[in-house]
């Protein structure tokens, strides 16, 4: 008896399978390290560095108020002639001693001390925000620049394994002309040579991809060995008009973080400068005092307190520190830029340096040395070149390449370090 497989569950194995297929897909895709994009995204909302900045920040905002508000108001009481002249053995019931002083007092700063207080803290809040953002800008940096080196690894990889199977395709066309008398068993030798020294190279370049992986990762916030998808490609660079000198040292100038923290800290010096001469005036204490008889208040007493600044020689100390570390932070803002124009120089001319190498590489290097390749080779099949010659003229194709692929590294390297100076994406 034959059994009739009925369209309705064939469709639904087939809708499950294709269900599966896409769960596994979608779990893929949620696998960061195809593009330096998956991984700033993944990093930016756990990187526990990062988180640490933010919190701080937070932090230092939350001073603002605290800095600006009057100081808690105190409160005393005085039990005075607690055995009535003698009357009495001693006591502490307000309604059975002499009399009872309650005092309630409050500070009162200079005016304007408390505005600058709450102004320095708000600068130093800036501050924090500036360093968070810096912290973002260099952990960025180091993604996008582990993403240029995993590319490379890889690619790497790829050449070598490709110069392997060439290498192994040389030995047989060795083995044919030494069998056939018409090449010396050292060629055959010196291809098996090669390729070991290839299948070495593949482990190192293991080795370092593992590397690379773990301090991904770390950057992540994920277990070293967590996978990684494979590098699909290098970000694009921009076009040569937007990388002009001058507009990109105004917006260094204007978006830097570090500068902008280094402004932070000038207006703050600036501020307790100003904090500081204040100082030479008085601050005060006002309070009311009632003072209670048996059960009842019978007196009411106003006071006020001043200190007296007249350790002047300590003042004038004070004052000459204030202005020696707004100068500081002065001259420490123009080192830091002079620091980072000549950084973004330095930059500005490596990436324009690693274009025109792969330019040259992939319009010149490449061709000569692949036309150089198919030359020997023919040579070599037909005797007229040696199996060295036919060598060397493979390592300048993986030279070729490699040159390529380092001036693409280097351009996006470059390109990375750029942007954590301006403190955004181009």
């Amino acid at each position: 008896m034959t059994r009739r497989i009925t369209a309705k569950p064939l469709a639904a194995a087939l809708l499950a399978a294709l269900l599966g297929l896409g769960g596994a897909a979608g779990a893929e895709e949620r696998i960061p390290g195809a593009s330096v994009e998956s991984l700033l995204d993944y990093a930016q909302n756990r990187n526990p560095e990062l988180a640490a900045m933010h919190y701080e920040a937070e932090a230092a905002g939350e001073r603002v108020t605290p800095a600006g508000a009057l100081p808690d108001p105190k409160f005393r009481a005085e039990l005075r002639d607690i055995t009535r002249f003698g009357e009495q053995k001693a006591t502490l019931s307000p309604s059975r001693v002499g009399s009872t002083k309650y005092l309630l007092m409050q500070d009162l700063p200079w005016y304007g001390k408390r505005d600058l207080k709450r102004e320095i803290a708000e600068q130093e809040a800036a501050g924090a925000q500036g360093r968070a953002h810096g912290t973002w800008n260099e952990i960025a940096a180091r993604i996008k620049s582990a993403h240029a080196q995993r590319y490379y690894v890889q690619h790497n990889a790829a050449l070598a394994q490709e110069i392997l199977d060439l290498m192994v395709r040389l030995e047989k066309i060795a083995q044919a002309r030494y069998a056939g008398g018409l090449a010396a068993q050292q060629d055959v030798i010196r291809a098996q040579v090669e390729q070991t020294a290839m299948r070495n190279e593949l482990l190192t370049l293991e080795a370092e991809r593992h590397h690379l992986q773990a301090r991904v990762n770390a950057l992540l916030a994920r277990p070293a060995m967590a996978p990684l998808a494979d590098p699909e490609r290098l970000r694009p660079l921009p076009p040569p008009a937007r990388l002009d000198r001058a507009a990109l040292e105004d917006r260094l100038r204007a978006k830097n973080p570090l500068l902008f923290t280094e402004e932070s800290r000038i207006k703050a010096a600036e501020k307790s400068r100003e904090l500081t001469y204040k100082n030479r005036y008085p601050d005060f204490t006002v309070g009311v005092s009632p003072i209670q008889y048996d059960t009842a208040v019978r007196e009411w007493e106003l006071m006020v307190e001043m200190n007296i600044p007249l350790q002047q020689s300590s003042r004038r100390a004070q004052e000459r520190e204030s202005e020696a570390m707004l100068s500081a932070a002065r001259a420490r803002k123009e080192a830091t830029t002079l620091q980072l124009l000549s950084d973004l120089s330095e930059n500005l001319a490596g990436i324009d340096t690693a274009r025109r190498s792969e330019v040259l590489a992939d319009n010149q290097l490449l061709p000569q040395a692949e036309l150089s390749f198919r030359a020997a080779l023919a040579g070599y099949e037909n005797g007229k070149v040696d199996f060295a010659t036919l060598l060397d003229a493979q390592r300048q194709i993986r030279q070729a390449k490699q040159n390529r692929l380092k001036a693409q590294i280097e351009a996006q390297l470059r390109l990375a370090d750029i942007e954590r100076l301006l403190g955004e994406a181009l």
